[in-house]
């Protein structure tokens, strides 16, 4: 780093990567409930390696209607009507998980968080459409673009499926903790970290050749994409 603090917003240009887990009563998006959401907030440490700091957690109760596959119950291993699950409703559940997304971004200097997720295009989905039937109007996520681990492990290692992927890596795999929301979210973001710190020599070399450019054309404005400062409501 030559001495030099790495930011994250100087990173992943502006955008705060957050690892995001669900855990599902199916495949559709629209009409399977959301039952688990977990959050794994990333930081750069004072060498500029990537790490992931606090998880986040929470049971949900399915939307009215939502529809529970038992096939995939059988896969989480998710009773959602149990008596002693502290599930929360979608809404009170991303409440409090972009609040805490929210912090972090104006700690960090960023403008919006990014979706990190393995197989990412499905816990987006799902994320997008609980944001959309709660009405929660400022949403800390960009809404289409995100980094998918599925695609950086088969770059890198050769693998798409997150076990063998995060074996692959050198890191500790337990299938008995597996399909659960924090755990998954854990250990795929030590798969993100882990990547983007061995990626970080070709980082390093790009960031040169842009500075060796001099001034480089303004990108463009969207205002989907280019929020104004969160603010710290919940909704």
């Amino acid at each position: 780093m030559n001495g030099e603090l790495q930011l994250i917003k100087d990173r992943f240009r502006g955008f705060l990567p957050v690892v995001i887990d669900c855990e599902t009563g199916g495949f559709i998006s629209a009409t399977d409930g959301l039952l688990e959401i977990a959050a794994v907030i990333l930081h750069l440490d004072p060498d500029g390696m990537l790490q992931r700091g606090e998880t986040l957690r929470y049971h949900v109760q399915p939307f009215p209607g939502a529809r529970l596959d038992p096939a995939s119950l059988a896969i989480n291993g998710i009773d959602p009507f149990h008596p002693l699950r502290p599930a929360l409703p979608e809404k009170d559940a991303l409440g409090r998980i972009f609040k805490e997304i929210r912090t972090s971004i104006k700690e960090t200097g960023c403008t919006r968080a990014v979706l990190v997720g393995h197989n990412a295009s499905f816990d987006l989905g799902f994320l997008n459409a609980a944001i959309a039937r709660t009405g929660i109007k400022r949403n800390p996520f960009h809404p289409f673009s995100c980094f998918d681990t599925a695609t950086l492990a088969g770059v890198a290692l050769g693998q798409t499926v997150l076990s063998r992927a995060v074996l692959a890596a050198g890191l500790e795999w337990d299938q008995s903790n597996a399909h659960s929301a924090a755990y998954d979210a854990e250990r795929t973001a030590d798969l993100f970290c882990s990547i983007c710190n061995q990626f970080q020599p070709i980082f390093n070399a790009g960031s040169k050749r842009l500075r060796n450019l001099g001034s480089l054309p303004a990108e463009p404005l969207n205002p989907m994409v280019e929020p104004t400062p969160m603010e710290d409501e919940e909704s």
